[in-house]
């Protein structure tokens, strides 16, 4: 069965979902088991992902990429997901952070640093969170201070994707201390990793998402030019918020792309399975779980496209995406765990593609804001 069918995608978008469906067939999927028991990150995909041009495309075409919009990000987020989460997230982080300066930088930063990325020369990343501060954009206390040409970064940052492979990162550091602005005290700025004073290591090993690496960064006496900052001083929260309304969309489609495997796994399973001497989609309550699967999933999918479009029309773009995030991280967790009970005792084997299902699917509830700070935004940014 395919439920990640085009019905809902708009026409623009069709043709690069059903490249990213062929890719994913071809690279992922079958690299998938793969990846998830060895940890090692994908270089080769990765690589395959940049010829095939499906990799860091969000990337106007001035600066070398395909422009490609919001629809059609989700459209081949869905199928990436769909295939392994683990090695998806590392061809999205491959140029993640880009959007800030590409949106909000000068055109030399756009020509030294995004321009590589779109041409699969280099990869970026984008250093948020830190030790003691997850979701808190306001209370993160790596800073960043002013020396003559150079600004001078000391800090920590954790859960950082490609911290350690990446050629640069988009930092968000504190420059202001301002009690009656709390949310214009950050900025935003371009670290080369081979900088004096950055030093990274990979976080130890995950239970899911294995093929996707993050890391622990270090800031020690940092620095860098003073033509690194993105856009202006104190802009660094509304570049996050901007960022992070489009970031949502896209992690909906990371929990539309794992339920829609589960519900492939779970129904190809409950039609192949036999218990007392018939398979076990006949009895009822296997096919009332299989719709409830079927009902969470298309509800998240259409609240999905429908953020899409709000967000892409700057249309309360905040509530939208924390509606769309929410609800489809949330639909994956129940619907896996669901597959997992029609599995029985097959479901806890790591070879099991339900058992990395069910692992991976608990990870976006978490990133991107967690979904307790989501509901805090639904509330007080509806329309």
């Amino acid at each position: 069965m395919d439920v990640l069918d085009e019905s809902l995608v708009p026409e623009h978008a069709r043709d690069v979902k059903a490249e990213a469906r062929d890719f994913a067939t071809e690279y992922i999927e079958p690299n998938a088991e793969e990846h998830f028991v060895s940890g090692e990150y994908p270089t080769e995909i990765l690589e395959a992902g940049q010829e095939a041009n499906l990799v860091a495309q969000d990337i106007p075409e001035g600066w070398g990429g395909r422009g490609l919009d919001l629809a059609q990000l989700l459209a081949v987020t869905e199928e990436f997901y769909r295939a392994d989460a683990g090695i998806a997230l590392t061809l999205q982080l491959a140029s993640f952070g880009c959007e800030i300066t590409y949106k909000f930088g000068s055109e030399d930063q756009c020509e030294a640093y995004v321009k590589p990325v779109a041409q699969g020369d280099q990869i970026s990343g984008l250093a948020v969170s830190e030790p003691e501060t997850g979701s808190d954009l306001a209370g993160m206390q790596t800073r960043a201070e002013k020396d003559g040409d150079e600004w001078v970064l000391d800090g920590e940052k954790y859960w950082i994707g490609n911290g350690v492979e990446a050629d640069w990162v988009t930092v968000y550091a504190r420059t202001g201390d301002d009690e009656d602005n709390r949310y214009g005290n950050h900025s935003m700025f371009i670290v080369p990793t081979d900088s004096d004073g950055y030093q990274a290591e990979h976080i130890p090993e995950k239970m899911a998402m294995r093929a996707s690496k993050q890391a622990h960064i270090s800031f020690d006496d940092c620095r860098i030019p003073g033509e690194n900052l993105v856009g202006y001083e104190g802009a660094g929260f509304m570049m996050l918020a901007d960022f992070f309304n489009h970031g949502r969309v896209i992690v909906a489609g990371h929990g539309l792309g794992i339920a829609a495997a589960a519900i492939e796994e779970a129904w190809s399973f409950t039609h192949e399975r036999e218990e007392f001497g018939r398979t076990i989609n006949e009895f009822q309550a296997v096919q009332h779980g299989l719709a409830d699967m079927l009902m969470e999933f298309e509800s998240a999918r259409a609240l999905a496209w429908r953020a899409c479009e709000k967000v892409q029309a700057d249309d309360h773009p905040g509530y939208w995406a924390a509606l769309t995030k929410t609800k489809a991280t949330e639909a994956a967790v129940s619907i896996t765990e669901q597959g997992m009970q029609f599995h029985g005792g097959r479901s806890v084997l790591n070879d099991r593609r339900i058992a990395r299902l069910y692992r991976d699917a608990r990870v976006p509830v978490i990133y991107e804001g967690a979904n307790e700070v989501q509901r805090n935004l639904i509330y007080r940014q509806r329309p």
